[in-house]
Formats: structure tokens, C-alpha cells, sequence
């Protein structure tokens, strides 16, 4: 096999990185580390070249996006920067106070 062309060698590269990635990430799923993420990047790669690979990664972003949705509707909302913003001067004058002896 002879690569002619940059074209080719680049091919060749999104192939064998995509699978490498791919690998990787599932390794990562057993093992600490980001494996949904690296295999994302695996499959992100090799869906420039396969239709098997874009099917998958749609489905995964399909099905992410339903989790997202399911986990949106059950977890509450993070509190606002203005709630963030009354709650500050509280607790700066909590940590300025001098320790009383009832405190030591």
C-alpha cells in the first residue's frame, strides 16, 4: 500500500487515530478517566470516513440529550448570581470576626 497523495495520509490518520481513541475510551470507562469523552473524539473522527460511525455518534448525542432532559427535570436549578451576590457580605463578616474564648 503506497500513500500517494496528503489526502490519503490524512485518511489513513483519521482511521487509525479514530480507532486508537476509541479503544482508549473504553478502557477509560472501566478505568478512571473520561471515557465517554475520548470515545466521542474517537467516533467524531472516524465519522468523517464510516456511516457506522456518524449512526453511533448521533445516537449518543440523541441519547445524551435525554439524559440531559430527564436529569434537568429531577435536579434543581443552580441558585442565581444575585442570590450568590446577598449570601458574600454575610460570610465575609463571618470570617473577619475575632475568636472569642467561648470559640477557642
Amino acid at each position: 500500500m503506497s500513500l500517494r497523495t496528503v489526502e490519503q495520509v490524512r485518511r489513513v490518520f483519521r482511521i487509525v487515530a479514530g480507532f486508537t481513541l476509541l479503544l482508549v475510551g473504553v478502557v477509560m470507562i472501566v478505568t478512571p478517566g473520561p471515557g465517554w469523552l475520548v470515545m466521542l473524539c474517537g467516533l467524531s473522527l472516524l465519522a468523517a470516513e464510516f456511516l457506522w460511525a456518524r449512526r453511533l455518534m448521533d445516537r449518543m448525542k440523541r441519547e445524551g440529550g435525554r439524559v440531559r432532559d430527564a436529569v434537568s427535570r429531577y435536579m434543581p436549578s443552580m441558585p442565581s448570581r444575585a442570590a450568590a451576590v446577598e449570601v458574600r457580605p454575610a460570610v465575609d463578616e463571618m470570617v473577619q470576626e475575632e475568636p472569642t474564648p467561648e470559640r477557642v
